[in-house]
């Protein structure tokens, strides 16, 4: 109930009439954190009933998509694909954005982090169904933030994903003797389904291959899929899969 009419009641005066707001489509949201404000979508889809509880996703782009627009960030990946799929994706998604030079294992996971509990406390969610996913650099934040936060994620979809590469260093401790392995290890746990293309010049696909092969050491749930000839965009294929929020939506914590 709204605070105002509760207040409205308690006083005895005639209670105000709200409208419900039934806002859908792609939200501009914003959020605070240690002072400072930032800007993220938030996907909200066309059929949203408060009066029962929906899945959410926390979905983190690539380094192309980096800046302060707010909005390019939905226009590659799994926004593109809610767009022209627009049924598979009964959900909830959240949309943050990193600043211009900026990645997901600094301050801009926090922010992610941040923009999920806003979302978790605007809409009516089903906690046990709150998902994660990232491409390229994303991907690299999605493990970051799997092992950063184990026991947030129902599941998660990691596309051309890595550890450390190139300007984006390991998250882990310098001294980790594997961290593939120490990744895993963590969040073996949280089922997990990896793509990658296997003619990637980006982002090698031995990055994917080792997590996956150390993702079944430790005895976790996952499944990989290797794109024969595609590079690096392998978020269009994965994204627009049909099998792949079929499989997702149907894990719950």
């Amino acid at each position: 109930m709204h605070l105002l009419l509760i207040a409205s009641l308690a006083l005895g005066i005639s209670a105000p009439v709200f409208a419900q707001s039934r806002e859908t489509g792609f939200l501009n949201r914003t959020v605070e954190i240690r002072g400072t404000t930032s800007r993220y979508q938030v996907y909200v889809p066309q059929t949203y009933d408060p009066a029962r509880r929906w899945p959410v996703i926390l979905a983190l782009h690539g380094a192309g998509e980096r800046g302060s627009d707010s909005l390019i960030q939905t226009e590659v990946g799994l926004g593109s694909a809610i767009r022209r799929f627009v049924d598979r994706y009964p959900a909830i998604v959240a949309f943050p954005q990193t600043p211009t030079g900026e990645r997901w294992t600094g301050a801009a996971g926090d922010v992610a982090m941040a923009a999920l509990g806003r979302t978790l406390g605007e809409f009516s969610i089903d906690e046990r169904r709150v998902y994660l996913t990232g491409l390229s650099m994303g991907g690299n934040g999605s493990w970051y933030l799997a092992w950063r936060h184990p026991d947030r994620w129902a599941a998660a979809v990691v596309i051309c994903g890595f550890l450390g590469a190139g300007p984006f260093p390991s998250f882990l401790p310098p001294d980790t003797a594997d961290p593939a392995a120490a990744v895993a290890q963590r969040i073996r746990h949280i089922p997990i389904w990896v793509f990658h293309g296997d003619a990637d010049k980006v982002v090698p696909v031995t990055a994917s291959r080792e997590m996956v092969a150390a993702l079944q050491k430790a005895g976790a749930t996952v499944k990989y899929t290797e794109l024969p000839g595609v590079g690096h965009n392998a978020w269009d294929p994965a994204y627009r899969d049909p099998e792949l929020p079929a499989w997702l939506f149907g894990i719950s914590r």
